[in-house]
């Protein structure tokens, strides 16, 4: 209750002492470098303000009743023109006219917001990649498994097609943050078989920043930050909307999702509601039995854009219906069912989320401000709609940053987050105790930028709280002890980025990070029947501690573009679960019938991950494009002198694109590929085998047609064109995982799979 009074008090804090400012209307215009010519349709941004325009048939843009005084980062992009990032100061009455420079590469320079201050990727020391909001449709069952392909060092732990967990240089669960409408998402991030709840067709681009980010946003972001971003409003006086939909051949995955927002007067709205559906995935020995999902999502967004700033209230449902196999050794694994009615066990996941992000204009200074509500509902379902396991978890959330005017070319920022969560047990079977976690950190932020260079530090302290409840039996036997542990750390942070020229330029990090332990891994005791193992936790978990260290070299020319990075992350008490000596665990069910399980227990070791990755992409001629990314992670288990568990694989990734000119057809492409993965023979020995190396085909096309003014994208996508029978080395279904007392028992990807899809933009430009 004291954390909501908080919320309300800096809210209506802030709005009482947001002074009006004066208002103008800025113009300006975007041009051919070369030839001085305009150029029709350039979009030009404002992410800080959340702002978006479209360039008129003279080149021109118009952002009306913007504030006077303020500086901030603007992005211009054009199909096939370098993409430019600039910063501008709107008390200067210059009119604006950007230049770009005819070239292949499009986004080689791109804004990054999740970092304390946004800036192009140049002057940013965090190594990031954005996907857009083209590059997320395709052959996909979720938001992970779309980025999972097209970001170097990024993977994903996978449980059949439904389920993808993020994996980011080696590491995953608590130790990646994910954020939207700019609230870290809250469900059961520590759950083997529990994915992101989110829609994927929500993102209008996805910032994926790779290393340490406990900086920001404190414990948790140990591995990285997926940060999806929604798309910017329209322009004042206009309306903008799209509908997609498409439809793959494997499993019969049907995805709908429209949506349509508008800015009248500064006042702006945004809904979208999507849905999917899928049947039992196919693969080359037969259709997995009850591997099929359904999922709903409905958003919208309420606010205002004044000179003040902007105050968006953003609200979320979204429903998810996933089916499991729940087989022996020995039983079938595969049918011929293409039969949309799930079977039990399943689980029913909802997530119900509220988000107030506010952004408050003091003439050079600037208040960010985001408040959460989350409701998280995961339901397992064995025989019945009566849920076995039931976690029903609420948190509340604070995050604030306060940017101080500059002074002497140094940029300030402080911050504060808090987030209260309450977490229940509502089913019959129990796994991990009902708790309450409470945590509160603050940072200080600077960083400058002379000449070619741009130096940042930061410092963050940080307190955390997890109360676990002490529960008995029936008996009076107890399940949970209960635990009630108090964390608190101090992190840090530097950063250097120097621009050589135009095409090369370097980042470097180093810092420390951590992480507290998790209710999961505090107070587990019982059978995760997601996971068909009986977890054990350890009340008495140290935090996880990180040394970190990272460099990039990126290059950019109109041949050559590519990036190459380094890392290195020793982590103190790094927390997994493992079992060893073969220990198992009875459990006598309601039917009176005992079933064992392997043993699982949540202990600690000291780790050492390392690696490289990188991009290289070549440009004979302006229409062919020759992409490569590769990534490898080595995890040793300093501890025990052997190699850490759950690690990716080596992978490389080939594509040669095609984009000739066609007349009457625009963004005409077609392109082939080859997925390299590698043998994975890295794995803890004690309770994982090893994963065999394999290659997939992909090929894919696609145009956009003018029907009158409307454009219409078509496209074809296909993976695995050769039906490789294959197990990925991170599938929680492979050999060896889904059953120790049968490491031969296990279950393959997905086979060939053909995607057809429709997108249609449409909208007004005033």
């Amino acid at each position: 209750m004291k954390l909501k009074l908080l919320y309300c008090f800096i809210f209506l804090l802030v709005q009482f002492t947001a002074s009006a400012t004066d208002v103008i209307d800025l113009k300006g215009k975007v041009v051919d470098a070369k030839t001085n010519e305009p150029l029709a349709g350039a979009t030009v941004s404002i992410p800080d303000l959340r702002l978006a325009v479209a360039t008129n048939l003279n080149g021109e843009f118009t952002f009306r009743s913007i504030p006077q005084r303020g500086r901030f980062v603007v992005q211009v992009q054009y199909v096939s023109y370098k993409s430019l990032t600039q910063t501008i100061d709107l008390s200067s009455q210059a009119p604006l006219v950007f230049a770009l420079q005819p070239s292949v590469i499009e986004a080689h320079e791109v804004v990054i917001t999740g970092t304390p201050i946004t800036a192009g990727s140049k002057y940013n020391s965090t190594s990031a990649t954005v996907v857009t909001k083209d590059q997320l449709q395709g052959s996909s069952t979720n938001l992970i498994d779309a980025l999972a392909k097209q970001v170097p060092g990024m993977s994903q732990i996978t449980t059949s097609q439904a389920i993808s967990k993020p994996v980011i240089r080696g590491l995953s669960y608590n130790r990646v943050v994910t954020l939207n409408d700019g609230v870290k998402q809250q469900g059961q991030q520590w759950g083997d078989e529990h994915g992101i709840e989110m829609d994927q067709f929500s993102a209008g681009r996805v910032e994926v920043l790779r290393g340490a980010a406990s900086l920001q946003y404190g414990s948790d972001a140990l591995g990285g930050v997926i940060n999806v971003i929604d798309p910017p409003t329209p322009a004042e006086g206009n309306i903008a909307g799209e509908v997609l939909t498409n439809y793959s051949t494997n499993n019969g995955l049907s995805n709908t999702s429209v949506m349509l927002s508008g800015n009248e007067n500064g006042f702006v709205w945004r809904g979208r509601g999507s849905y999917q559906n899928a049947y039992s995935y196919n693969t080359p020995a037969g259709r997995v039995i009850n591997s099929g999902f359904n999922q709903t999502n409905a958003s919208g967004m309420l606010g205002v854009n004044k000179p003040w700033g902007y105050s968006h209230l953003n609200f979320s449902y979204y429903k998810n219906n996933i089916g499991f196999l729940d087989a022996e050794p020995g039983d079938p694994l595969y049918n011929t069912s293409t039969s949309r009615t799930l079977d039990f066990p399943r689980q029913d996941i909802r997530h119900y989320k509220v988000a107030l992000n506010n952004n408050f204009l003091f003439g050079s200074s600037s208040l960010k401000l985001d408040l959460g509500f989350q409701k998280n509902q995961r339901r397992e379902l064995e025989e019945t709609t009566t849920p076995n396991l039931f976690f029903d978890m609420n948190t509340y959330s604070l995050d604030a940053k306060y940017y101080l005017p500059e002074s002497n070319g140094w940029h300030p920022v402080i911050g504060v987050s808090s987030a209260l969560s309450h977490s229940v047990n509502l089913g019959e079977e129990l796994l991990i105790p009902a708790y309450d976690e409470f945590s509160i950190g603050a940072f200080v932020y600077l960083k400058k930028a002379w000449d070619k260079n741009t130096f940042s530090a930061g410092a963050r302290y940080d307190f955390i709280s997890n109360k676990g409840k002490a529960q008995n039996n029936a008996e009076g036997e107890p399940i949970f002890t209960g635990f009630d542990n108090r964390f608190s750390n101090v992190s840090g942070a530097l950063g250097f980025t120097h621009i050589f020229n135009d095409d090369l330029s370097f980042k470097a990090n180093a810092g420390t990070a951590f992480r507290a332990p998790n209710p999961a891994e505090l107070g587990s005791n019982g059978v995760h029947e997601g996971t068909t193992r009986y977890e054990i936790g350890d009340p008495n978990l140290s935090p996880e501690r990180s040394y970190q260290a990272d460099a990039t070299l990126e290059y950019g020319s109109g041949f050559v573009t590519g990036s190459f990075g380094i890392y290195e992350n020793y982590i103190h008490n790094y927390i997994y679960a493992s079992n060893t000596n073969k220990e198992q665990t009875t459990v006598v069910g309601e039917d009176g019938q005992s079933r064992s399980y392997d043993t699982y227990r949540y202990g600690q070791v000291n780790a050492n991950l390392y690696g490289f990755e990188g991009n290289l992409t070549l440009h004979p001629v302006s229409f062919i494009h020759f992409e490569n990314t590769f990534s490898y992670t080595h995890a040793q288990n300093e501890t025990f002198d052997r190699p850490l568990a759950l690690i990716p694989a080596g992978v490389l990734h080939n594509t040669l694109r095609f984009e000739p000119k066609v007349k009457r057809i625009k963004d005409f492409y077609f392109y082939a590929g080859i997925d390299n993965f590698f043998r994975q023979g890295r794995v803890d020995e004690t309770f994982e085998t090893a994963a065999g190396g394999y290659t997939l085909l992909n090929a894919g096309i696609g145009a956009t047609f003018n029907i009158g003014k409307q454009p219409l994208k078509l496209y074809v996508s296909g993976t695995n064109l050769t039906n490789k029978a294959y197990y990925d080395a991170l599938s929680r279904l492979r050999p060896g995982r889904f059953s120790q007392e049968d490491p031969t028992f296990g279950i393959y990807n997905m086979g060939r799979n053909i995607t057809f899809g429709v997108y249609i933009p449409f909208g007004t430009n005033r």
